[in-house]
């Protein structure tokens, strides 16, 4: 069985790209996907958050919810909104955000090989959001979330994609955000088996986000005994060296019982510590940025506690949690310890000043954001890295291409 397979894509009609595509499910709340799909019948939130259209006290993961995304999808169809290839293809999609920008291969990725980690993961997954992703891929007979994947440095790969850009793209839509999403249509035979044997050759592929879709989608495929098309699954795949990791930042609600002067004499422990006029944006690994009372500080792990093979305690975000949080702020499990949050680079500095400001938070941390070599070390040494450890923009947009599980 091959890593990736072509396959025949659900995507939108010519010209309807805009009233189709929507925001990623999970980066809005129900009240928040409500207000984006306000006048926008054919928005593909009416699919991916259908409690939209039901009355506001419906359980979210209620059967009724999945049977509306099902008819949702299938009056989409009807309407002509969304149209399916004729024939199995691969799609190149680009996504630009401002001056940057990536573009990957739409394709379908082997259940196979994720199931015995040749597509590696670095993340654990939540039961309660994989039985939703099993539920809504169930009743909907495709899967509409791509998985964000990466792939090792392949020139060949990228040289194909650049080729199909050469041609009239079939969707071109400028998002509310600003961020451009365009795809084009890959259905030359020696372009497929190209890239079908390229990445065939490669060693693994590396889940930058989705690790509750890829799970589902393996769940899946052992409940229909991979047929139906379960055997592969929905995702885009980019070439690493182009993905744009974002700091994932943290802000605490307590100073776990000290006084100011208190804390900082802990942190003092582990950290060189700097007032700065400035926010501080960290420049390097073992820097960190702490705001607190209206004052940043710079922090700097000292050297000898630098030093490190495993590639998870040598990522920041865990030399933060070891030598600062766990010990001087009591948090040692931050994915269920409500006095921890988490708070995404593309919020900018601001964001922290603002929780702490507030008084909702006592103190924030700034990070220096993760490398795709970090995570695709992690990856392959199977491990797993702490919660909140990556934050990647720009966001794939749901509706672009879906699966149909046939």
């Amino acid at each position: 069985m091959s890593l990736i397979a072509p396959f025949r894509g659900l995507r939108p009609a010519a010209g309807r790209g805009a009233e189709v595509l929507a925001p990623p499910y999970d980066v809005l709340n129900t009240a928040e996907a409500r207000e984006r799909a306000a006048g926008k019948p054919w928005s593909f939130l009416h699919i991916s958050k259908p409690e939209i259209d039901l009355p506001a006290d419906t359980d979210p993961y209620s059967p009724t919810v999945y049977a509306k995304a099902a008819e949702n999808l299938q009056k989409t169809i009807e309407a002509g909104l969304l149209i399916r290839d004729d024939a199995p293809c691969y799609y190149a999609y680009r996504l630009i955000m401002g001056e940057h920008q990536q573009t990957g291969l739409v394709a379908g990725a082997s259940v196979a090989d994720y199931d015995t980690n040749r597509i590696r993961k670095h993340e654990f997954t939540r039961p309660v959001k994989e039985d939703d992703r099993v539920n809504q891929i169930d009743a909907v007979n495709a899967q509409t979330g791509p998985v964000l994947l990466a792939y090792p440095d392949a020139p060949e790969v990228d040289q194909i994609l650049a080729a199909a850009m050469q041609t009239a793209p079939a969707l071109d839509v400028t998002a509310d955000d600003g961020i451009q999403h365009t795809l084009w249509v890959i259905d030359d035979a020696q372009a497929l088996a190209q890239l079908t044997n390229a990445f065939n050759a490669m060693h693994a592929l590396y889940i930058a986000d989705g690790h509750h879709r890829s799970a589902a989608a393996s769940r899946i495929a052992k409940m229909r005994d991979n047929q139906q098309g379960s055997a592969y699954f929905l995702s885009v795949i980019f070439p690493a060296h182009q993905m744009k990791i974002f700091d994932y930042n943290r802000v605490i609600k307590d100073l776990h019982d000290l006084e100011p002067s208190q804390f900082l004499a802990a942190v003092e422990q582990n950290f060189q510590l700097e007032p700065s006029a400035t926010p501080v944006k960290p420049a390097q690994p073992g820097e960190f940025g702490m705001y607190m009372d209206g004052q940043w500080f710079k922090l700097t792990l000292n050297a000898d506690l630098m030093p490190n093979d495993d590639p998870v305690a040598r990522l920041d975000v865990s030399r933060l949690a070891r030598y600062l949080i766990e010990p001087v702020l009591g948090i040692s499990d931050p994915r269920r310890d409500d006095r921890i949050d988490f708070v995404g680079g593309i919020r900018g500095l601001a964001g922290l000043e603002k929780r702490v400001d507030s008084g909702e938070m006592a103190v924030a941390f700034s990070l220096f954001a993760t490398s795709m070599q970090d995570l695709m070390a992690v990856a392959d040494n199977n491990d797993v890295m702490p919660p909140k450890s990556t934050w990647f923009e720009p966001k794939l947009a749901d509706g672009v291409v879906s699966y149909v599980l046939d």
